[in-house]
């Protein structure tokens, strides 16, 4: 199958994009610079130069290919709003260039927002919908693309996705403690964040890609929640810093941007995956690899 990938180069994406070629797949990578073209073109990935801000340059390559996995987006913190704007005009290109042919289109979502106090599941529909929501309510835009005759599927990845080499949300929190001198918390500690190892999460995407039903989510996630004050402590293990409560209206001041993010409880479950994909997740937990190591490396 040819595939075309966005965020191909990236942390999430150079996995699921050594899975696909495992698998016997033809890829095709996004990439908007010299460095990213060049790297892929060493793992034998096809290089399609494009731009995010460009939706029409991907709509060739979405036409070419048999399936389109989008796991690209504009981590601009400043302007979350715009980045959201950004998300949904790409997605709708990629509708417009795939309708009516019945081809897979695979987007990358997120589980955080839902507010159900309680873990979200795969049959949960996401609550931000419309061009204003989280990430311009491109999950559910998607989704409705069963209308138009594609097969959307929706990649609901946890909030860290892990392991060596991560410069994610966890390594955001490393630099954090390295700065601040202390590990830190929010509040009681006792907040979670749904976790999964960046290996068991691109052999999901590949089952995904085999398996999921047209309109469905699957769930990223080999830990349903791991507290935060767990996080935190294995940081200052790792750091050797002492380890300390952060008041919630003090989190923006002590963290930054990511303060917002780690105060929230981000849980989810995979069962609904686990089951429907026979995906079983086999490499180490989030703990395990803060406590290998691999985040305290200068």
């Amino acid at each position: 199958m040819r595939i075309f990938v966005t965020g191909a180069s990236g942390w999430v994406g150079s996995s699921v994009v050594d899975e696909l070629l495992a698998a016997g797949h033809d890829v095709t990578g996004l990439a908007r610079s010299d460095a990213s073209a060049a790297a892929l073109d060493r793992r034998g990935v096809a290089v399609h130069r494009g731009d995010l801000d460009d939706p029409g340059s991907l709509r060739a390559a979405a036409e070419a290919a048999d399936a389109v996995v989008h796991l690209a987006f504009k981590h601009d913190f400043t302007d979350y709003a715009g980045a959201g704007r950004t998300e949904r005009a790409v997605v709708e290109a990629f509708g417009d260039a795939l309708a009516g042919t019945g081809k897979t289109f695979m987007l990358a979502s997120g589980l955080a927002g839902a507010g159900l106090g309680r873990p979200l599941t795969e049959r949960d529909p996401s609550p931000h919908v419309g061009p204003d929501a989280l990430r311009g309510g491109s999950e559910a835009l998607a989704l409705s693309f069963v209308d138009r005759g594609i097969r959307p599927v929706a990649l609901r990845f946890a909030p860290t996705v892990h392991g060596e080499g991560d410069h994610g949300f966890v390594a955001q929190l490393v630099r954090v403690a390295r700065e601040t001198g202390v590990a830190a918390y929010v509040g009681d500690g006792t907040s979670r964040w749904a976790a999964v190892h960046r290996l068991d999460n691109a052999r999901m995407v590949r089952l995904a890609l085999d398996k999921a039903a047209a309109g469905s989510a699957v769930h990223g996630v080999a830990e349903e929640g791991v507290p935060s004050r767990a996080i935190a402590e294995a940081i200052g293990r790792g750091l050797g810093l002492p380890v300390v409560s952060v008041a919630p209206e003090d989190a923006l001041a002590h963290f930054g941007w990511i303060g917002g993010f780690f105060s929230l409880d981000v849980t989810a479950s995979s069962d609904v995956t686990r089951e429907t994909l026979g995906w079983d997740p086999t490499h180490p937990t989030l703990l395990e690899d803060l406590d290998a190591g691999y985040y305290f490396r200068a």
